[in-house]
């Protein structure tokens, strides 16, 4: 019976020493290895890189932050200002395009790095009395245009085969053109227009029909017209074959009630 006692305090002595023992080395490791909230093993992010200047036009903070590997590291790349745009007083010139009665600003991945990674982009046009933008396409985005000040009297038409679609959107009515879609907006009223347009891409670009038509070689423009022609760009008359003819009229009737010249 002593020696049965003795065993058991012996057998209870080392189960106590192994469970007040420490956790072994390799453990211990594991346990102070840092974990990021989004799952175990991962590293946290890291902290936002210092830099001066701005985020427009930024092309190493735009390269970092194409390559990140997650939204989480394009966060932590960018400064709390670099989240906000101004489209009243944008910053620099690669945003702006001005024409004789309006201009129209871009958020685009370049302009405001902030929108990589987010597959979305933003335009807003302020066009004066009897403002015209003229036709053209988005290559690479649908767009959601909306006036928020004033109305637009819209024009597009899709492709080959497809009638031309007309629409007058009154303040705050949304207009979708695809992408791809030839389109114009047009103010015909005597005070501002502002619109508001989203696209579903960050580089959605850009071109004007005209504009772009017309630096084709003279032969190419001659055989696509049927024989040489000469545009101002001042004349809505030069122009009356290039836009839709209900634009046309809508130009020469807001002007004449806007006591407006001709150009």
């Amino acid at each position: 019976m002593y020696f049965r006692a003795s065993t058991l305090t012996i057998f209870a002595t080392l189960a106590t020493s192994i469970l007040a023992a420490p956790a072994p080395n390799k453990v211990e490791e594991r346990q102070a290895t840092p974990t990021a909230p989004g799952g175990e093993g991962e590293r946290g992010v890291e902290p936002a890189p210092t830099y001066t200047g701005s985020a427009y036009g930024n092309l190493e903070l735009i390269a970092n932050l194409i390559t990140a590997p997650l939204q989480a590291d394009r966060i932590a790349l960018l400064r709390d200002q670099d989240f906000k745009f101004d489209f009243r007083n944008p910053e620099g010139r690669l945003n702006v395009a001005t024409g004789n009665a309006g201009r129209v600003v871009v958020a685009n991945r370049k302009t405001f790095p902030a929108l990589i990674g987010t597959g979305s982009g933003m335009a807003m046009g302020f066009l004066g009395p009897c403002g015209f933008n003229t036709p053209h396409t988005h290559p690479r985005a649908t767009e959601l245009n909306v006036p928020v000040v004033g109305r637009l009297n819209t024009s597009m038409i899709l492709e080959n085969g497809v009638r031309v679609v007309n629409s007058l959107a009154e303040t705050f009515q949304l207009h979708a053109f695809p992408q791809g879609a030839i389109h114009q907006e047009f103010n015909p009223d005597c005070g501002e227009t502002i619109f508001v347009a989203g696209f579903n891409a960050e580089d959605f670009g850009t071109s004007q029909v005209a504009d772009n038509f017309f630096k084709l070689p003279s032969d190419v423009i001659a055989a696509s017209v049927g024989g040489n022609i000469v545009v101002d760009g001042r004349d809505v008359d030069q122009f009356r074959s290039t836009i839709p003819a209900n634009v046309a009229i809508g130009v020469e009737e807001c002007l004449a009630r806007c006591g407006l010249a001709k150009r």
